[in-house]
C-alpha cells in the first residue's frame, strides 16, 4: 500500500482535511499489523472505521469518558439508575462506572471498586473484568492503552468474534458484504449507519493506495 496516497485520501472526507501525528501513528500500528499478516481490505476498512467511532476519532487507544450529567444517566445507563440516584451520581466518574458496571461481566459489586478498574479501554473501549482477564491483563488494565496490545485485542475480537461472538468474517467473504451488520461485531446496531459510512472511506483509501 502506498501511504502517502492513503492518507490523502482519507484526510479530508474523514478528518476535515488535517491529520495529527497521534492520529497518524494509530492508524499506522492499525496498517503495520495488517501488512505483517495481511487479511481482506474490507475487514481493515470496518477495523479502522470501528478505531474511528470508539476512539472519538483519534486513532488512538482512550479511557471511557463516563463525566454524565444526570440526563446522560438515565439516557445510557437507564436500568442502572432512577431518577433520583441519576441527580446524586451525577458528574461522579468513579461512582458512575462502579455502580453502572457492578455485578456483570465478572465484576464484584459497587463497593468493590471493579466497575472504575474495569471501566472502558482500548481502541475497543473493552469492559468489565472478565474481558480484561481474556486479554491477560486483568492485573494490569492499563496496558490496553498501550499501542501494540490495543491492536492486538483490536485484531483478535473482531476477527476471532471475542467480544460479541460475532465476526469479520460473517460479515465480508466471498458473497457477502455487509458494512451495517458488521456493527454486531462490536454493539448491536448502535450507530451502524455512521460506522458503515466511516468504512466505506477507508475502503476507498485503500483501493485508492494500492
Amino acid at each position: 500500500m502506498d501511504r502517502a496516497k492513503f492518507f490523502a485520501a482519507v484526510r479530508l472526507p474523514l478528518f476535515g482535511g488535517r491529520l495529527s501525528q497521534n492520529q497518524v501513528n494509530g492508524i499506522e500500528a492499525i496498517l503495520d499489523s495488517w501488512e505483517a499478516s495481511p487479511f481482506d481490505v474490507r475487514w481493515l476498512s470496518y477495523m479502522l472505521a470501528t478505531t474511528y467511532h470508539e476512539s472519538d476519532n483519534t486513532m488512538c487507544a482512550i479511557v471511557e469518558n463516563l463525566n454524565y450529567s444526570a440526563a446522560g444517566l438515565k439516557a445510557i445507563f437507564p436500568k442502572c439508575f432512577t431518577a433520583a440516584q441519576a441527580a446524586t451520581y451525577a458528574r461522579q466518574p468513579q461512582r458512575i462506572a462502579n455502580r453502572a458496571y457492578a455485578n456483570r461481566m465478572g465484576n464484584g459489586d459497587e463497593a468493590s471498586g471493579d466497575g472504575w478498574r474495569y471501566r472502558g479501554r482500548g481502541l475497543v473501549q473493552i469492559t468489565g473484568h472478565d474481558n480484561y482477564e481474556k486479554y491477560g491483563i486483568a492485573d494490569e488494565p492499563d496496558l490496553a492503552l498501550d499501542p501494540a496490545k490495543a491492536v492486538e485485542i483490536l485484531r483478535d475480537g473482531m476477527i476471532n468474534g471475542r467480544f460479541t461472538g460475532r465476526r469479520l468474517a460473517d460479515c465480508f467473504g466471498a458473497t457477502v458484504t455487509d458494512w451495517i451488520g458488521a456493527r454486531k461485531i462490536i454493539n448491536g446496531t448502535d450507530r451502524a449507519a455512521d460506522i458503515a459510512g466511516y468504512a466505506k472511506s477507508f475502503a476507498a483509501a485503500i483501493e485508492a493506495a494500492r
